[in-house]
C-alpha cells in the first residue's frame, strides 16, 4: 500500500545480463513481503513460497538476491516444493501434503502414479503437474522403503525417453513403424490410455506418418481425433491456424460466416487467434472443409505439439522495430507445426527489446536485436512460471533455425511424457565449467560436444 512505511527492499541490477531483481521484505527482515524478477526467475517457486508463509527466511536474507545464474547453477532444489501445504496442482487445488497422505494410505505396494492422481485428483487436469506429482511420489515412496518405478505404465517397463531410443536406434525400422509391433517387441499386453499417446508422439516424431492414417487415430486422444477441443458440456471449439497472427480479410469473413452459420461463440485468444466455441460433433467435418477452403488448417490448440508462435507487428509497422518480427514468426511456425513432442509448445518473437510478444516467456522465443536476434529457451508460463535462458546472442535468422532444430530434437528425444522443455532444461546436467544446464545446452547445440548435430 502507498501509506504502508513497514518495507525495505534488496536490488539487483545487472544491465549487461539484463537481469533485474527487486525484493521487498519488511524492516525487521524477517518477512518477504513481494518482488520484482526479470531476466532470471529461475528461483521463482522458493520466493514465492517464502513470500506466503510467516519465517523461514535465511538469516542472511541478501542471500535470497542473487538469481540462480549468478550462483553458479539454476535453483532445482526448490523445484518440488517441500512445505506440506505448498500448491501442487492449481487445477484440482491439492497440496503436497494431500499427495503425501494418499502415499502412505496406498502403501508402497499400490502407490502408483494412476493410483496417487485417481485418489487426490493431482494432474487429471491440464497435466502439467505431472512431473511435480511423479518427483513427490518418488521422494515419499523412498522415504518409506520403496522405489518409484521408471516404467511409462503396466505394458512398459521403461520411461518414454528409453523407449524412444528403443524404437530410434532398432535396425530394422520397419519392426516397430505401429504401436502393435512395438507393443510386441517391448511391451505386453493391449496398451492403455496413457502408452498409447507416448508411443503416438514416438511414431510422429520417427515415422513422420499422418498421424490419423493407418490405425494411428486410435492412439490419440479425443481432442487430436476430433482436430478440436472438447469444452463443457461436450460441445468442441475449433481453433485454426494463424502464423505470426496475420490473417487475410478473406479468412476472415470466412471465420464469421462459419460462426453464424454454426451459432458459434467467438473470441480472440492470448496466442493471438481466433477461437470459434460451440461446435457439436458431427458438426467439425463440415467446419473444417468450409474454414480449410480458404487456406486454414488445425492450429493445434488441443496437442502435445507447437501451438503457436506470437508476433509484434516488428519493422514493418512499429518504429522502434528493428527486425521483421511478422515474417520470421510466420517462418518459424510454419516449420514447426505438426512436430510432435511431449508436451505442448509456445514459441514468440519480439521486433525489438520491448518485448511486446513475451517471447522470454516461452518454450522459444527470439527477440530481435540490430545485428539479429537473441534466442532464449526453456520458459512456461502456468502456475509455475520460468523464464527462458538465453541461449545465443546476435545471430541471423538460419542460424536460430538451426539451433531450433537441434534444441527441439534434443528435447523430444529425452524428455519424459507430459514433461514440458523448462523442468526438462532443468534436470539436464551442468556445464563442463560449473556453468549450469544453460551452458551444457551451448556445448550441445551450439559447439556439438556430443558430435551429433550433422
Amino acid at each position: 500500500k502507498p501509506d504502508d512505511e513497514d518495507v525495505t527492499e534488496l536490488v539487483w541490477n545487472d544491465p549487461i545480463n539484463n537481469i533485474y531483481r527487486k525484493l521487498i521484505f519488511n524492516k525487521a527482515g524477517t518477512k518477504l513481503r513481494g518482488g520484482i524478477l526479470v531476466g532470471d526467475a529461475g528461483d521463482y517457486t522458493l520466493l514465492h513460497r517464502l513470500s506466503t508463509q510467516d519465517g523461514g527466511l535465511p538469516e542472511n536474507i541478501a542471500a535470497l538476491l542473487p538469481p540462480p545464474s549468478a550462483q553458479g547453477a539454476p535453483a532445482v532444489s526448490d523445484e518440488v516444493p517441500s512445505d506440506p501445504s505448498a500448491q501442487i496442482c492449481s487445477c484440482n487445488d491439492v497440496s503436497r501434503g494431500t499427495i503425501e497422505e494418499a502415499i502412505v494410505n496406498l502403501g508402497i505396494d499400490k502407490a502408483t502414479l494412476p493410483a496417487v492422481k485417481k485418489c487426490t485428483e493431482a494432474g487429471t487436469g491440464c497435466g502439467g503437474c505431472e512431473p511435480l506429482v511423479k518427483s513427490i511420489l518418488k521422494q515419499q515412496l523412498e522415504s518409506l522403503g520403496g522405489s518409484l518405478s521408471n516404467s511409462m505404465c503396466e505394458h512398459f517397463s521403461m520411461s518414454r525417453p528409453e523407449l524412444m531410443a528403443l524404437v530410434r536406434t532398432d535396425a530394422d525400422p520397419s519392426s516397430v513403424d505401429s504401436f502393435e509391433k512395438i507393443l510386441a517387441k517391448h511391451g505386453h499386453g493391449d496398451g492403455c490410455e496413457i502408452c498409447k499417446p507416448a508411443v503416438a508422439s514416438i511414431l510422429a516424431s520417427l515415422v513422420n506418418g499422418v498421424i490419423i492414417d493407418e490405425g494411428r487415430d486410435a492412439l490419440q486422444d479425443t481432442n487430436d481425433r476430433s482436430m478440436a477441443n472438447m469444452q463443457r458440456g461436450g460441445s468442441y471449439s475449433v481453433v485454426p491456424r494463424v502464423p505470426g497472427g496475420e490473417l487475410t480479410p478473406e479468412q476472415l469473413i470466412v471465420m464469421g460466416e462459419v460462426a453464424k452459420k454454426y451459432n458459434l461463440y467467438t473470441k480472440i485468444t492470448g496466442a493471438q487467434r481466433i477461437d470459434l466455441f460451440g461446435a457439436a460433433k458431427y458438426q467439425l467435418p463440415d467446419i473444417w472443409e468450409e474454414l480449410g477452403a480458404v487456406g486454414l488448417e488445425s492450429g493445434h490448440a488441443y496437442g502435445k505439439a507447437l501451438r503457436t508462435v506470437k508476433s509484434c507487428v516488428g519493422s514493418t509497422w512499429c518504429r522502434y522495430g528493428v527486425q521483421d518480427s511478422v515474417g520470421f514468426a510466420i517462418r518459424v511456425e510454419n516449420r514447426y507445426k505438426g512436430v510432435r513432442s511431449p508436451h505442448k509448445m509456445k514459441s514468440a518473437v519480439s521486433g525489438c527489446v520491448r518485448e511486446c510478444a513475451e517471447a522470454q516467456g516461452k518454450d522459444f522465443g527470439m527477440i530481435a536485436t540490430e545485428h539479429g536476434y537473441n534466442l532464449y529457451v526453456g520458459g512456461n508460463g502456468g502456475v509455475n512460471p520460468v523464464h527462458a535462458e538465453l541461449l545465443a546472442r546476435d545471430i541471423d535468422e538460419d542460424t536460430v533455425i538451426r539451433y531450433l532444430d537441434r534444441y527441439l530434437m534434443y528435447y523430444i528425444l529425452t524428455a519424459d511424457k507430459l514433461e514440458r522443455t523448462a523442468p526438462w532444461q532443468m534436470k539436464l546436467p551442468g556445464g563442463k565449467n560449473g556453468g549450469g544446464p544453460i551452458e551444457h545446452l551451448k556445448e550441445v547445440i551450439i559447439e556439438d560436444s556430443l558430435g551429433i548435430c550433422d
